[in-house]
C-alpha cells in the first residue's frame, strides 16, 4: 500500500515588462494553470516503478517531457534540496494548463512557481516566502514574471545591494482592462534575449526611466489612455527583438498608431493592450484573424494553494 499527500496550487499567467519596465514591472492576469501535486512513499507507478508521473491536459498536451525532465518536477526537486528534505520516492502531476506557451505570457514562471509552492507544501516547509521568490528567480534567471505570479497585482522587481532578488506589489487602478492578442507562432525568452544589445544610447535609458515612473502612476491612479499611451513608449527592446517577430511589432505600431496603448508582453510574441471595457471591438478590428483576441483581469491575489479536501 502506497501513502500518499497531495495538494493544488493554481498560478496566474503574467506580462512582463508592460513597454518601458524591462526586467523590472510585471502584472498578473486572470488566466490560470493548475497543478495537482502528489508525492508518495513509493514509486508514482507501483507496477512499472516509475518514480514520476505527469499527465498533461491543454497546453503543452503531447509536447511536454513526462517524466523528471518536466519544469515542475525539476522545480520541485530543487525545492526539496534547498529546504533539507528528503525527496519523494514519487511524484504525481496532473497539469490542466491554460497559459499559452512560448508567447510571453509566463508560462514557464508559472510552472516553476506551482513547483515551489507544491513541494513546500508537501515537505519542504522550511522554505519561507523569500526563500521561494529568490529560488523561483534563480531557476527562472530574472524576476519580472515570478513576482506578480506569487503576489498578484503590478509587481516592481529589483535585485538588492547584496543580490537578492526583491519585489513590490502594487495595486491597480479598477479601470485598468488588459486585452492580449496571442499570434500561432512562438518564441522563446532565450531567442529575444539574444537579439539585445549589450549597451543602449543614455539618451534611450533616460527616456525609458520616465516612461516607466510614468507608467506606475498611470496603472495605479489614472489609467486613461493618454496617459498610458505615453508611458508604453519603450526604447530598450522592443525594437531590438522585432527581426524576430515582425508580426507583433507591426501589431504594435498599427495598434498604437490607432492611439492603442499597445506593447509586447514578456518576450513576446503576444500583445498586450490597455484597453477598456469599451475598447475591444475596436481593437479586434486592428489585429484581424490571425491572432486570438482574449480580454482578461488583473489577477489581484497571486498563487494560491488548497488541499483537495478544502477545495
Amino acid at each position: 500500500m502506497v501513502s500518499s499527500s497531495t495538494v493544488v496550487v493554481r498560478v496566474p499567467a503574467t506580462s512582463a515588462n508592460l513597454g518601458p519596465g524591462f526586467d523590472s514591472l510585471g502584472l498578473a492576469l486572470t488566466l490560470y494553470d493548475e497543478v495537482e501535486a502528489t508525492v508518495l512513499d513509493g514509486p508514482s507507478d507501483p507496477v512499472s516503478g516509475h518514480a514520476v508521473e505527469v499527465r498533461v491536459e491543454g497546453e503543452g498536451e503531447g509536447e511536454l517531457d513526462t517524466g523528471e525532465g518536466h519544469l515542475i518536477v525539476r522545480t520541485m526537486r530543487a525545492a526539496f534540496d534547498r529546504a533539507g528534505a528528503p525527496q519523494p520516492k514519487g511524484i504525481r502531476l496532473r497539469c490542466r494548463n491554460r497559459i499559452p506557451h512560448a508567447r510571453g505570457l509566463g508560462s514557464s514562471s508559472a510552472a516553476i512557481c506551482a513547483g515551489l509552492l507544491a513541494a513546500r507544501a508537501l515537505g519542504a516547509a522550511e522554505l519561507t516566502d523569500d526563500d521561494v521568490f529568490a529560488l523561483a528567480t534563480a531557476i527562472e534567471g530574472h524576476p519580472d514574471n515570478v513576482a506578480p505570479c506569487l503576489s498578484g497585482g503590478l509587481t516592481i522587481a529589483w535585485t538588492d545591494l547584496s543580490g537578492n532578488p526583491r519585489k513590490l506589489k502594487l495595486s491597480p487602478h479598477g479601470g485598468v482592462r488588459p486585452v492580449v492578442c496571442v499570434p500561432r507562432t512562438r518564441l522563446s525568452t532565450e531567442e529575444a534575449r539574444g537579439l539585445l544589445p549589450k549597451d543602449v544610447p543614455h539618451a534611450d535609458a533616460a527616456a525609458n526611466a520616465g516612461r516607466a515612473a510614468l507608467l506606475i502612476a498611470a496603472l495605479t491612479q489614472r489609467p486613461e489612455s493618454g496617459l498610458l499611451f505615453d508611458a508604453t513608449e519603450d526604447r530598450l527592446h522592443q525594437n531590438y527583438r522585432a527581426p524576430a517577430m515582425p508580426g507583433t511589432a507591426d501589431l504594435v505600431k498599427r495598434l498604437r498608431v490607432a492611439g492603442f496603448p499597445a506593447v509586447v508582453s514578456g518576450a513576446g510574441p503576444t500583445v498586450l493592450v490597455f484597453g477598456t471595457a469599451d475598447t475591444h471591438d475596436l481593437i479586434a478590428s486592428e489585429v484581424g484573424s490571425d491572432w486570438h483576441i482574449q480580454p482578461l483581469d488583473v489577477d489581484q491575489s497571486g498563487a494560491s494553494v488548497q488541499f483537495p479536501e478544502t477545495r
